[in-house]
């Protein structure tokens, strides 16, 4: 059963007939002041449908219009579920660390894989002979290094004023 409300606003909108109608219409206290109300309310529907009609947009605007839409949908779907997603999520950084220290080993193995331990550097020399002349200069170093590899000696001198004439290279 509707009430009163229900049946005024059907009343209004015309959307009652038959035993309905007739039956609303003898309720009404005062007629001739309801149709003077319903006239009024018609002609301000008829002018608000008017004024207030949907505005025409254009192809960007209606576009960019629905793409508001979508990001205030998304941003408060978002926030009602408490879900940010971040591209470096914990299984993305377990998987490229994984896979940073994958080739962290294969190009270690590369690199070492002709490299014998036991065996002595290229770049290792021996020091042949290291003799001071205290009279020459008190604190002097002269040193020799030899590579027989490569068959080169070279000689180091710190602190010394000349050079004695047994050291002489040859």
């Amino acid at each position: 059963m509707k009430t009163f409300e229900q049946k005024w606003t059907a009343w209004l909108d015309g959307q009652l007939s038959g035993k309905e109608l007739v039956n609303f219409e003898a309720s009404l206290p005062d007629k001739a002041a309801a149709e003077a109300e319903k006239h009024d309310a018609q002609k301000l529907g008829a002018l608000l449908k008017e004024q207030l009609g949907a505005q025409t947009m254009s192809n960007e605007e209606f576009f960019s219009h629905q793409l508001r839409e979508r990001i205030g949908r998304e941003t408060a779907s978002q926030d009602r579920h408490g879900e940010r997603s971040t591209w470096w999520t914990v299984r993305r950084l377990a998987w490229s660390g994984a896979a940073s220290l994958a080739a962290f080993v294969i190009c270690a193995a590369f690199v070492l894989r002709d490299r014998n331990p036991g065996e002595q550097s290229q770049y290792l020399t021996q020091i042949l002979n290291a003799r001071v002349d205290p009279a020459v200069s008190p604190n002097a170093t002269i040193s020799m290094f030899e590579t027989k590899e490569d068959k080169v000696t070279v000689l180091w001198v710190e602190g010394l004023q000349s050079l004695p004439a047994d050291y002489a290279a040859k």
